[in-house]
């Protein structure tokens, strides 16, 4: 079978090669794969920044955005022939830690944990994948090639219910406004989500044009281009989806008395000017709270699968701006202008 492989820490070594079948070690429930959604996590590990092959192994398949459609899976497992799936990204460590143990794997505290197409069990990158049926989420059919955007959206499904868990400290705390930072597939399905809460959501970006300022108007949501006044929009949940420092910069400790910032994206080495105690005088007197939030869990999977059957499936599928075919796999990983979720086609739906 086909497989898009890198050779983690080596630059732009991807290529598409064939490779064994999938071993039955990788799961019971064998899935044809149908698309894969690319993020900048697939950007990073071809780079060569990221990424760790399986053990005993030189090359890694890359890729944890799934969509496939089961092929064979046990009688017991829930699952049958047909089914639309998506694959969970993490697998607990085998000690394991008191997370893990309790089925928190996205909250692995020893960092023990395995994750598919990124740190050492190869990804979904290929023809076929194997899965375990506890780690494969069964989807609606009517959900179709919508459904490869589960895994971007359980990652903000997490940050969701992180925040307004942590907002619950107080009981006459009620949010109503929100400000997601950047536009991209993350900050979007996470405004998403938020209007879905019934928030005043306010997105940030730098592009003026685009699809992007469309989008979040088709939400009910408002789009800035430039930074916004945080003193007069008084948010009281900052959703900080860019990674980018100086972004980061403007936002902790700049929310609403009692806010909380959630940060959702990872920031590359870049040095700031930073006033500690300015800051820290803010967390204090305000009651606010900064955090991050990574990866997700069954529950978040699930709650994600929720989230896109209630949306609108036209809005759904225009942030899938490029979908690319495996013969041309190449043109997937070539940053274009108003490129938001990319998805490479490995089969028909």
């Amino acid at each position: 079978m086909r497989a898009l492989t890198v050779q983690p820490g080596k630059p732009h070594s991807i290529t598409l090669e064939n490779v064994p079948p999938p071993p039955a070690s990788d799961g019971a429930v064998l899935v044809r794969t149908l698309a894969l959604g690319l993020c900048g996590t697939d950007r990073e590990i071809i780079a060569g920044d990221y990424g760790t092959a399986p053990p005993g192994q030189a090359r890694l398949i890359i890729g944890h955005e799934s969509l496939g459609r089961v092929e064979e899976a046990p009688a017991d497992s829930g699952l049958k022939a047909g089914d639309l799936v998506v694959g969970i990204v993490r697998r607990p460590d085998p000690v394991p830690c008191p997370a893990c143990a309790a089925g928190e794997w996205d909250m692995c505290r020893n960092g023990g944990y395995t994750e598919r197409g990124i740190k050492a069990r190869n990804g979904y990158g290929s023809e076929y994948f194997r899965v375990e049926p506890e780690f494969a989420v069964k989807i609606e059919a009517k959900l179709g090639e919508l459904g490869v955007l589960i895994e971007p959206t359980s990652v903000v499904a997490k940050a969701w219910e992180q925040c307004l868990r942590i907002g619950q400290r107080a009981a006459a705390w009620r949010p109503r406004t929100a400000l997601i930072t950047g536009a991209g597939p993350i900050g979007l399905l996470g405004a998403m989500i938020g209007a879905q809460h019934g928030l005043d959501i306010h997105v940030y970006d730098r592009n003026k044009g685009g699809v992007k300022p469309g989008l979040t108007r088709d939400l009910g949501a408002t789009y800035h281009n430039e930074f916004p006044d945080l003193e007069a929009l008084q948010p009281d949940i900052v959703m900080e989806c860019t990674g980018a420092a100086p972004v980061v910069e403007e936002t902790i400790g700049r929310a609403a008395a009692a806010g909380i910032v959630c940060l959702a994206g990872v920031s590359a080495g870049h040095e700031i000017t930073f006033d500690i105690g300015v800051f820290n005088r803010a967390m204090v007197l305000d009651n606010q709270t900064v955090f991050g939030s990574v990866n997700a869990n069954h529950r978040h999977y699930a709650a994600a699968a929720d989230a896109l059957a209630r949306a609108n499936r036209d809005w759904l599928s225009r942030l899938i701006t490029r979908r690319v075919p495996l013969s041309r796999w190449s043109e997937a990983f070539e940053r274009r202008d108003d490129d938001i979720k990319i998805v490479l086609e490995f089969a028909s739906h």
